[in-house]
């Protein structure tokens, strides 16, 4: 019997109510664990504040730190970030589903769909499937990229310690988290020391393409390869909207930011700022320099965010494309949106602009709060909290100086922004379910 919509909607909101409150519970664990005096280097308990807030930023691969990971924390610190990192990257609910199929259990339908809603896959059709794809190409991604950085690492810091470092930032690029391990140069110093290097570089910005493009979009890939037209309408949307998020702001660096510098390290920096800026939250160059124009381009790079079904948080870059081919269609006047000669769905045209509305509300609101608390620059504040809300992880430096309430703010941010802010007002909020439509009545905006 087919099921009726109201059942759906019910089932759904089940189902973003476990997506939150795995992703919380993995996050109270990792808080717990990083408290133990074994977890920091000086064998003393860390405070619940500061580990919860270093929890959060791992499980929701954003990056933010109010403890340099390199010299506070210990391996067994490291090792509890670093699965942390690769939890929230992949999912909580994928990993769950990865465990009950090691386990040799039974999957229900029920989480199934759950695995759906988590990744944002179009139909429950194969999910299983999917789920094995995207953890072997994550641990096969992961242990090449490791690999290509280890000579780099292993040169600078010895065999052991080389290749821990390299598959620390390795699955650190790939899960788009940001955390970097060379705060035993500089503490807070993310990749500044090898900013000049073109191999380190160009690995740590493949990661974290490769990472930020979805699991969906690569199955794509993988099933059709170069025959483009048999790609999904999503899979076209995401490559397209990534490659000009990727090299129109990189060419605005190129002209007002790094203007003063050697050509090489010039378009290394540009191509950086713009790959890692959609929530990577590593750094190559002191951000503090950067112009106002240059933090702002950051900003919304941040929020924009990686593709759905992706390690990356954000808007989401289909977002982006949906909301722009929406206003293109109003200019041109067309009654329907359209890409690739597809119709996009009226209801993907409510839920775009129902994020941009939410997440410019969120990253306003908050940035002036913290501004009005900290006293601090309000660009320097909403750089801060765009980064929160957009999981990107990159600062200007004012994190760790920061008061608690102010960590507060950016620790629900950065929770909304890798669950979904949808996702969590879909879970708090009881399934609408209309028995009758309202008299329609013409409303004039613009």
């Amino acid at each position: 019997m087919k099921q009726n919509k109201p059942a759906k909607k019910r089932r759904h909101s089940s189902s973003f109510r476990l997506i939150s409150a795995g992703f919380f519970a993995i996050i109270l664990l990792g808080a717990l664990l990083l408290m133990l005096p074994v977890s920091s280097q000086s064998r003393s308990f860390t405070p619940f504040a500061d580990t919860l807030f270093t929890a959060i930023s791992a499980t929701c691969v954003t990056g933010l730190i109010v403890r340099d990971t390199a010299t506070h924390w210990s391996l067994f610190g490291q090792i509890v970030i670093l699965m942390l990192i690769q939890i929230g990257g992949m999912g909580v609910i994928t990993i769950g589903l990865a465990l009950m199929r090691l386990s040799g259990k039974k999957i229900k339908l029920s989480m199934r769909s759950m695995m759906q809603d988590s990744i944002s896959a179009p139909q429950v059709g194969g999910i299983l499937h999917l789920t094995g794809f995207i953890l072997k190409t994550s641990a096969a991604i992961e242990l090449t990229g490791a690999v290509l950085l280890s000579p780099v690492f292993i040169r600078d810091f010895g065999v052991a310690r080389g290749l821990w470092y390299s598959l620390f930032h390795s699955v650190s690029a790939f899960c788009n988290a940001g955390f970097d391990l060379m705060g035993i140069r500089e503490p807070f110093s993310s990749l500044t020391s090898y900013g000049s290097n073109v191999w380190v570089n160009t690995v740590i910005m493949l990661l974290i393409i490769t990472g930020g493009i979805g699991f969906l979009t690569w199955d794509d890939v993988k099933q059709h390869r170069h025959h483009l037209k048999k790609y999904r309408l999503q899979s076209k949307i995401v490559l397209l909207t990534s490659a000009l998020l990727i090299f129109v702001p990189a060419l605005f660096f190129f002209f007002s930011e790094y203007a003063g510098e050697p050509l090489c390290e010039r378009i290394l920096h540009s191509l950086f700022q713009s790959v890692t800026a959609r929530t990577a939250g590593f750094n190559n160059a002191d951000l503090a320099q950067m112009h106002e124009s240059g933090s702002m381009v950051m900003i919304v790079l941040m929020l924009i965010g990686g593709c759905s079904g992706s390690t990356a948080g954000g808007m989401k870059t289909s977002t982006l494309a949906v909301l722009f081919l929406a206003a293109m269609s109003v200019y041109r006047r067309k009654n329907d949106v359209v890409c690739f000669q597809r119709r996009i769905p009226e209801d993907a045209v409510r839920s775009a602009g129902s994020i941009l509305f939410m997440y410019t509300a969120l990253f306003l609101s908050t940035g002036i709060a913290i501004s009005m608390i900290e006293s601090l620059p309000l660009v320097t504040c909403l750089f801060e909290t765009g980064s929160a809300l957009g999981t990107a992880g990159l600062t200007l430096g004012i994190t760790s100086g920061l008061t608690h309430i102010s960590r507060i703010i950016l620790m629900i941010l950065m929770f909304m922004g890798r669950v979904g802010g949808l996702t969590l007002i879909y879970a708090a909020l009881p399934s609408g379910i209309e028995n009758a439509k309202m008299p329609l009545e013409k409303v004039t905006v613009g």
